[in-house]
């Protein structure tokens, strides 16, 4: 019932995760592995190839350098799609709200994100991340983390393909799966062990502009129980401001401190901002 579809850096996926798919999943499943060795496909041209290749009525996208540590989760995921028929998306992190400025799925207050994951970090530490789930195994979102993610086919469903690299791709099809009225849900029944750790570099931030275009009239996304309020809106619009000035992105900090304004004329951050874009501008 399950096709699981990997975009690979590499010609073929290692050895290791495909025992590990094998080995744990505990259902029949197809594996649709799309070589991208050599940058043919964006991640969504990639994950919109494996849509189409698939046989099946559920798409698992994984990461190339995971493991899986639950026995029988395909059987377990099977089971929720089953007994949940709303729903559009399950994954093992995400979080309850969306804010319209450019940001992460993460980037929302601590009590409104969920996850469930063994995180490796660049300096060597490994730390098991369990967190948001209160009251139950199952918590609804409103995005996901691409890490892991498991879609229910649904017609016209698929990856947007005028958004280009290798970015957020999980915040896209969490949004066309919110607008088709389907539901997000994350769960901590599923371990995933995660051997690196995303970048918010210069093709992120233009990533994130392109995804915020996209979108802009249909954001912010946000459940009835979250904090979402606009100081939220205001930290994200000055952390990707912050990331503009970093990555010479002279256009987007124009753009988005303009945005920033209007939420709040009063922050003190506008004079260093002057300072900054002087200093970036005229020197």
């Amino acid at each position: 019932m399950l096709s699981i579809i990997i975009c690979s850096r590499t010609k073929e996926i290692k050895n290791e995760l495909f025992e590990n798919i094998k080995s744990t999943i505990g259902c029949d499943y197809e594996l649709i592995i799309i070589d991208n060795s050599n940058n043919l496909y964006s991640i969504f041209e990639a994950y919109n190839y494996g849509i189409k290749k698939s046989k099946r009525d559920i798409c698992c996208f994984m990461h190339d350098d995971i493991l899986i540590h639950t026995a029988n989760w395909g059987i377990l995921v099977e089971s929720i799609f089953k007994n949940n028929s709303e729903l559009g998306l399950l994954g093992v992190a995400g979080a309850k709200v969306k804010s319209k400025m450019p940001s992460a799925w993460w980037d929302c207050d601590s009590v409104d994100k969920m996850g469930n994951i063994i995180q490796h970090f660049p300096d060597g530490r490994v730390k098991r991340l369990n967190y948001g789930f209160i009251d139950n195994v199952l918590q609804e979102a409103v995005v996901i983390d691409g890490i892991f993610m498991v879609m229910r086919k649904i017609d016209g469903l698929q990856f947007s393909e005028s958004l280009k690299g290798y970015h957020n791709y999980d915040l896209n099809i969490s949004i066309e799966v919110i607008k088709r009225n389907y539901k997000i849900k994350i769960t901590n029944e599923i371990l995933i062990e995660h051997f690196s750790l995303g970048n918010l570099n210069s093709e992120w931030v233009i990533s994130s502009y392109n995804l915020y275009k996209t979108y802009e009239n249909f954001l912010p996304l946000k459940l009835y129980n979250t904090t979402y309020n606009k100081s939220l809106e205001v930290k994200n619009a000055k952390k990707f401001i912050n990331l503009c000035f970093q990555y010479n992105q002279v256009k987007l900090i124009k753009e988005f401190w303009y945005k920033l304004f209007l939420l709040n004329p009063f922050i003190k951050t506008h004079f260093k901002y002057l300072l900054k874009y002087i200093n970036l501008k005229f020197f």
